[in-house]
């Protein structure tokens, strides 16, 4: 009797353990199963979230002084349109656009107001400023053209598409990029139209494009395919094209190669740098290659007297030798922080983040030496500096000056 007890109870232990196990899983389901999950999947949650956030800002050793001017107001600024406005600046002037605003100049040394030029355009493309003249483009096409001293129009005109970057004036032109892939010259006395140049776009490409730049009889475009192209400022004939970054990859994702930010002209050398990692030193006259690096990104490069500093997609900051491409630097401390072309003030590297926030590197080394916000909105458009003063437009319209310390 004994014996078939014992047998019996060996017999039915499983079935019990089994139901004992089911009874704890029917607990656990009703009062704690995200905790089951969690032993198998938070880490690799945590940890991919933390991939794909803004790197957070940690303390640094401020050892630059750096002072705010002032700031202003350009009106109603871009929100989440994408289009990067940023201010332009000559003799002392400041001059700003906006969404809705019109166009305003303020002195660049105290903000002082110089003038304001009402509209109900909305200005999306500029302002571009040279030859007296003053030039933004609307998200309509409109191109309007103000007297630099005084604000008053001097004429308009009309382009095919959406103006989402500044417009480019001098050797008698103002030369207007489209949205569309189409540059469009006007004479800057009368603003007739003297000649266009269109370039087929990709069917995907990252949202923005920069200003083309002058040079002695040329113009040169940087475009949405990883292309560079000069064209003759007469007429607009294609004088040599030059691949930055060739749009390889199987998706239309993977193929974006986008030359964006303004290419950089230095003496007879133009740096540009493409939104797949690549930068190059062309030479102006002919297209041909000097260098070539596989860092960079679709921001406007800054330039220094030995480095050319740019941002990746990444958002590390790398800084190349001149005359070698080769990587001096790089710093990776502001990944996924949506970071701004570079600009280069006094021995320093600057760039503008998602945040609002400016931050201040070493040329010589990356280290970061200072940290102003310039308001909570993101800074997005092209940072500028003349005679000495570094001038910010953020998201939201809001303008900044800041001085290094003498």
């Amino acid at each position: 009797m004994t014996h078939q007890t014992a047998r019996g109870a060996s017999s039915h232990a499983p079935q019990r353990l089994v139901r004992i196990a089911a009874i704890a899983l029917c607990v656990m389901t009703v009062t704690g199963c995200s905790t089951v999950r969690g032993w198998f999947g938070n880490s690799e949650k945590a940890n991919a979230k933390a991939l794909s956030e803004p790197a957070r800002l940690t303390d640094i050793d401020e050892t630059l002084s750096v002072s705010r001017l002032w700031s202003a107001n350009a009106g109603k600024g871009e929100g989440r349109l994408g289009v990067r406005q940023s201010p332009a600046v000559a003799d002392g002037r400041v001059y700003v656009a906006a969404i809705k605003g019109g166009v305003r100049a303020f002195d660049l040394q105290t903000g002082a107001s110089v003038w304001r030029y009402d509209s109900d355009l909305r200005l999306s493309g500029g302002p571009g400023v040279g030859e007296g003249l003053v030039v933004a483009g609307s998200l309509d096409g409109e191109v309007v053209a103000l007297d630099a001293a005084t604000g008053a129009e001097r004429w308009t005109a009309k382009v095919s598409n959406e103006v989402i970057a500044a417009p480019a004036i001098g050797q008698g032109v103002v030369l207007v990029r489209s949205n569309d892939g189409r540059v469009t010259a006007f004479d800057v006395a009368s603003g007739e139209r003297r000649w266009f140049w269109v370039r087929e776009l990709p069917s995907l490409t990252v949202r923005g494009n920069d200003a083309p730049v002058l040079g002695p009889g040329f113009v040169f475009v940087g475009n949405d395919d990883g292309t560079i192209a000069a064209l003759s400022l007469a007429d607009g004939r294609t004088l040599w094209e030059q691949a930055v970054a060739q749009p390889d990859g199987r998706t239309e994702l993977e193929r974006m190669s986008d030359v964006d930010g303004t290419p950089v002209l230095d003496d007879a050398v133009l740096f540009a740098s493409s939104y797949r990692h690549r930068t190059m030193a062309l030479e102006g006259p002919s297209g041909r290659p000097l260098w070539v690096s596989e860092h960079g990104g679709a921001n406007r490069p800054g330039l220094s007297p030995q480095r050319v500093v740019v941002t990746d997609a990444n958002g590390t900051v790398w800084a190349l030798d001149k005359y070698s491409g080769t990587a001096a630097w790089q710093q990776p401390a502001l990944a996924r922080r949506n970071l701004t072309g570079v600009a280069i003030q006094g021995d320093y590297a600057v760039v503008g983040d998602l945040d609002g926030y400016l931050h201040w590197m070493r040329l010589d080394d990356g280290e970061f030496v200072a940290r102003k916000r310039a308001g909570r909105d993101p800074i997005r458009g092209a940072l500028v500096v003349a005679d000495g003063v570094l001038v910010v437009q953020n998201v939201d319209g809001n303008v900044t000056a800041w001085r290094l310390a003498q």
